[in-house]
């Protein structure tokens, strides 16, 4: 699959003083980022609801539910799987993006196939999912495409689930990651389970850094492998199409201990500090707009084929095999570089 998307154009105005009280509605809101963004009025904008439509708290894993057990399943299941070997095979194979190519909504439609077993707040299907999102962030920043485009997209991996895509059981694409390579942390949903990780016996895995370098940079971690993994593969694959912070939103989050629990945070790179301020923005759409309340999908189509349109650049064979072969080369980069990061840890008896 091959996702072509223009770069939006973004500014970054100068930052300017404000020392009118906290509680003032401004028509702007500055992040870090460098992105000036609008702050729509209170009454305009996406409300986080109290409570999911099961009548629960969101992304409560362990209260009693509809879907309390089915879900303790799964993180059983994806906990003993998800090792680090079983990540960088599946890297290296997916990141050659030999499956199917296809236009972005056709991948969205096919979403309409697949529920997400891992989610206890949502049965709909996932192409409601990205556009509840989408629209939710579309309230609050009209004006942002870039970031309605992101959060459409951003659980398009999803469709590993379907035959087309290999047909990877649910543990493999779905459901919170986390790091692999380094000893886990009890901020993961279900840490019990990772007791029978194989990972977990393995001696170079089990200090705080692991094989990694302290602040060396989450692109320098290899994550479990999953939808935002492969997704972020194929996002990365188009150079300089979306901005950093789209493609930080798109590998990371389902890394839920990441910007709820600051676990981890010895492995962040300044970057990743930064990226984390729109992470944040992004998971107020993703977790909190999940309803039994369906968008009208033929209602919104038109607008977002509109985004596709804009930013979509289209194809030829010649570019597409050049496209094909920088994916292959950057995955081939990001594999030496955990190799020769293995290989000196290991050496030097786990760090």
């Amino acid at each position: 699959m091959t996702i072509l998307i223009e770069q939006p154009e973004l500014t970054r105005p100068q930052a300017k003083e404000n020392n009118e009280h906290s509680q003032q509605i401004t028509n702007e809101l500055v992040l870090d980022g460098g992105f000036l963004l609008p702050k729509p009025p209170s009454q305009s904008g996406f409300i986080i609801p109290d409570i999911n439509s099961y009548g629960h708290s969101f992304r409560n894993y362990y209260g009693e539910s509809k879907r309390q057990k089915s879900v303790e399943e799964f993180y059983r299941q994806q906990r003993t799987n998800q090792t680090y070997e079983f990540a960088k095979k599946m890297r290296e194979e997916y990141g050659k993006l030999n499956k199917v190519e296809m236009g972005i909504w056709e991948c969205c439609e096919m979403l309409d196939k697949i529920v997400d077993a891992s989610d206890p707040d949502l049965e709909e299907s996932q192409i409601q999912h990205a556009l509840q999102s989408a629209e939710a962030a579309r309230k609050d920043y009209p004006n942002e495409d870039w970031l309605h485009l992101t959060t459409l997209i951003h659980d398009l991996g999803k469709v590993l689930l379907l035959p087309s895509f290999g047909g990877l059981p649910q543990w493999a694409v779905v459901g919170d990651s986390l790091p692999l390579g380094c000893a886990f942390q009890e901020a993961n949903t279900h840490f019990k389970f990772l007791k029978d990780n194989p990972d977990d016996n393995i001696a170079a895995y089990n200090t705080k850094n692991g094989i990694y370098a302290e602040g060396c940079g989450l692109d320098n971690v290899m994550m479990s492998w999953g939808h935002d993994e492969y997704m972020y593969l194929v996002a990365k694959g188009n150079s300089n199409t979306l901005p950093s912070e789209a493609l930080f939103i798109i590998r990371y989050h389902s890394f839920h201990p990441l910007h709820q629990t600051g676990a981890y945070k010895h492995l962040y790179s300044e970057e990743d500090v930064k990226n984390l301020k729109w992470l944040d923005i992004f998971h107020k759409y993703d977790l909190y707009s999940k309803s039994n309340v369906q968008i009208d999908v033929e209602k919104v189509k038109p607008y977002y084929m509109s985004l596709i349109e804009k930013h979509h650049r289209e194809q030829n064979p010649s570019s597409g095999y050049q496209r094909q072969q920088k994916i292959t080369e950057n995955v081939e980069e990001d594999l030496r570089s955990l190799t020769l990061l293995e290989e000196r840890e290991w050496s030097r008896g786990g760090g």
